[in-house]
């Protein structure tokens, strides 16, 4: 055996949690994911999905990727920059434009390789590019392809965030990243503030809006739209994986911004295409949240009915604004514990323990879908709220 197996063969925690039977990752689902799934045989309500929308099994959806797969067939075998674009992938990006607000659209394969693609080529090596430290991993890892110098600051703290800006030199290119909705504790970003420290010291924006997309905003533009601020941002990034019910991602800018990452961002040039059955999927959600406002305002419903009982019944949760509701354990062993009570009560959550957060800050993150019904965030509080008794958390 050599050196790297013998280094990694003492990696065993994974086998000390699942040896104590609560390891709660890999959780097997045998069938759509709705607000109830299939799990070892039984019916579990589903509350750990981003599938806000919840639009993932919806049939019109189905049957367009059904459809575009038998039109396209399962692959591009290429990638846009070659022999993988097809006339569906312009479709969508031009539609994508027009919801989102800006010039252009660029789709990817998936939204991690967005991020870990355009922050890595945007900037050159005497810039800056500042992130919130609450930033998704993928945010962080586009920060440590690029060349240029990394900035962090505390968690919407924005007198930290003007300090890191003053530290760069004015001429540079300063691009300051951060989610919208950040996606373990459900707050959002003062992009207000943000913005006008972007004007004060000459800075550039991209939001990732992950998880802002079909939850906040016109027709659920996001976000940035929420806050009225889309022109002041230079770039809006989204997700299909989530509201849009596929596997893919975007990213927004105006023309001269687009021609850039067009014929130089290497997660683009460099991978297969997406599959013209996602694409086709993303597209056929788009058209559906724009004529069904009903299902954003049902979204908010079952939100603002499950903050309440939370908060009423004590639990801590944070500083959230979101469908996204961190129930916060504060230690690792025990969030993996009540995730695991949680499921033999028939509740599906997740985990969340460090790199995702601190490691005082670990939560379980209960998360709803427009498609979820009052009775059945009754059924899951309710479940909660006996799992957290028993564990003295409540």
């Amino acid at each position: 055996m050599g050196l790297l197996q013998d280094r990694l063969k003492q990696y065993t925690l994974p086998q000390q949690y699942m040896k104590m039977g609560i390891y709660p990752y890999f959780r097997e689902i045998g069938g759509k994911e709705g607000t109830e799934v299939k799990m070892d045989g039984h019916d579990i309500l589903m509350f750990g999905s981003n599938a806000y929308t919840g639009l993932i099994d919806d049939d019109r959806v189905i049957e367009a990727a059904s459809k575009a797969l038998h039109k396209y067939g399962s692959g591009c075998a290429g990638s846009r920059f070659l022999n993988g674009t097809l006339d569906l992938h312009v479709q969508l990006e031009k539609e994508l434009a027009e919801f989102i607000g800006k010039d252009e659209t660029l789709s990817f394969s998936t939204g991690f390789s967005v991020n870990a693609g355009v922050i890595a080529c945007l900037t050159s090596k005497d810039d800056y590019i500042i992130c919130d430290d609450r930033d998704h991993a993928s945010i962080v890892d586009g920060r440590r392809l690029s060349f240029s110098k990394p900035l962090k600051y505390k968690h919407n703290d924005m007198e930290d965030l003007e300090k890191q800006l003053k530290r760069c030199n004015p001429d540079a290119v300063k691009l300051i990243v951060v989610d919208g909705v950040f996606s373990m504790e459900g707050d959002l970003a003062n992009l207000p503030e943000i913005i006008r420290l972007k004007h004060k010291y000459n800075a550039s924006v991209m939001v990732d809006e992950a998880h802002g997309l079909g939850v906040f905003g016109r027709q659920g533009r996001g976000v940035c739209d929420h806050f009225g601020l889309t022109d002041e941002v230079d770039l809006i990034m989204g997700t299909f994986s989530k509201s849009l019910a596929s596997i893919g991602g975007f990213i927004a800018a105006d023309s001269s911004i687009i021609n850039w990452l067009r014929h130089n961002t290497r997660t683009y040039i460099f991978s297969a295409s997406n599959t013209p059955a996602a694409t086709a999927a993303a597209l056929e959600a788009l058209h559906i949240i724009q004529n069904e406002p009903e299902r954003i305002e049902n979204l908010w419903k079952v939100t603002n009915y499950a903050l309440k009982r939370f908060r009423d019944a004590g639990f801590e949760i944070g500083e959230t604004e979101s469908p996204i509701i961190p129930l916060y354990v504060r230690d690792t062993e025990k969030t993996f514990m009540v995730t695991k009570r949680a499921f033999d009560e028939g509740v599906f959550i997740n985990p969340v323990i460090p790199p995702a957060c601190a490691p005082q800050d670990t939560l379980v993150r209960f998360a709803l879908m427009a498609t979820h019904t009052q009775e059945q965030v009754d059924r899951g509080v309710e479940a909660l709220i006996k799992v957290f008794k028993e564990m003295d958390l409540l």
